[in-house]
Formats: structure tokens, C-alpha cells, sequence
């Protein structure tokens, strides 16, 4: 099944970073950094790693702009894989460094904080990646703590169109964590805790 072309922004972004234009990163940085900073900051909840984290990746943009492959999805897909794989990366390193009495525990305790990354970094991508009115719509009842009648006022729109929206935005977040297997939560994280 082909792809959809991309987006011309993706592709003309590509093509300047692949000459070496720094105004370019630049745009990018201005565009990405913050989806790369909370996605890092979320998943290994560091300021500073996020920081490191978040150079990291656009450092490697800068250095192989020619492996982002169009083909495989819109640019902001790849900046969001590219730093998924290094907060991981981190995460693991970080977990080596740090070496426990029961290393089996601490594989697991890894692995759980691994999930529970990814899980949020994924949420962090659907609610960015959903459509305004979804969004917005999340974000009065979640952030602002408004009822579906003030986020419908706010809005503009009608009550039933105001749950409708919040509905199919928590449809979409549901799809963050299928949830991880019973046997890989951590001692004392499980349900026979």
C-alpha cells in the first residue's frame, strides 16, 4: 500500500538541511523543539536530560538529514521516533550506571518505567498530532478544569458537540497504553499488589 506524498514543507525541509542551510535547523528547532524537549522531559522527568536529549536529536538531524525517509511519514513522525529512541537510550544507560542489589528487579523496574515512556511520549504525540478541536477541546476540561457546558461556551459550539469532541479526543489517548503485561509490571506495581 503507498504512502501519501509528504507534505512540501517535509520534503523542502529535507532538501534545504541536505545543503547545509542553518537557517533551516533553525526553522525546524523553532518548529520541533518543544515537542522534543516534552516528550524527552516526560519520559526520563530530567531537565537537564531532556536538554541533552533534546540537542541530541537535532544535532542528528543536522548530521543525516538524509535519513528521514518521506516515504515513512511526515518529518515531525520521524523528530518524535528519533527522540523516543534516544530518551530510551538514555534511559538504559542511566540504569546501567546505577547498579542495584537485584539486578532482575532492576531489569524489571527498568522495563516498567520504559512502558510507562513510552506510553506517555505516544499520548504526548496523539494530542499533539489530533486535530485543534479535539485538542482544544481536552485542554479546557483537563488543563482549565472546565465541565463540557464551559468548554462548549468557550468554544462556541453546543453541548453535545463540546462531549463529542471530548469523547473522540479520549478515544484517541486511549490508544496510548495498550497497557503493559501483568507479568512485566514491577514488584509491588501489579494487580496483586
Amino acid at each position: 500500500m503507498a504512502k501519501d506524498a509528504p507534505p512540501r514543507w517535509d520534503r523542502r525541509m529535507q532538501q534545504r538541511l541536505a545543503r547545509g542551510e542553518a537557517a533551516a535547523l533553525g526553522e525546524l528547532y523553532d518548529r520541533f523543539a518543544p515537542l522534543v524537549h516534552s516528550q524527552a522531559h516526560r519520559m526520563l522527568d530530567d531537565e537537564q536530560a531532556a536538554d541533552l536529549v533534546t540537542r541530541e536529536v537535532f544535532a542528528y538531524v543536522w548530521e543525516n538529514p538524509d535519513a528521514y525517509d518521506p516515504q515513512q511519514g511526515p518529518m515531525r513522525s520521524w523528530v518524535a521516533r528519533l527522540t523516543h529512541r534516544r530518551s530510551v537510550e538514555r534511559l538504559r544507560a542511566t540504569h546501567g550506571d546505577a547498579e542495584g542489589p537485584d539486578p532482575d528487579t532492576d531489569d524489571q523496574e527498568l522495563e516498567h518505567r520504559v512502558r510507562k515512556a513510552t506510553a506517555a511520549a505516544r499520548a504526548d504525540y496523539i494530542v499533539a498530532s489530533m486535530p485543534a478541536s479535539l485538542r482544544s477541546a481536552l485542554e479546557l476540561a483537563y488543563v482549565q478544569r472546565r465541565d463540557y457546558r464551559q468548554a462548549a461556551a468557550d468554544l462556541g459550539v453546543t453541548g453535545d458537540e463540546a462531549r463529542r469532541r471530548l469523547r473522540l479526543g479520549l478515544q484517541l489517548l486511549s490508544t496510548a497504553n495498550p497497557g503493559p503485561p501483568e507479568e512485566s509490571a514491577p514488584p509491588g506495581h501489579g494487580p496483586a499488589s
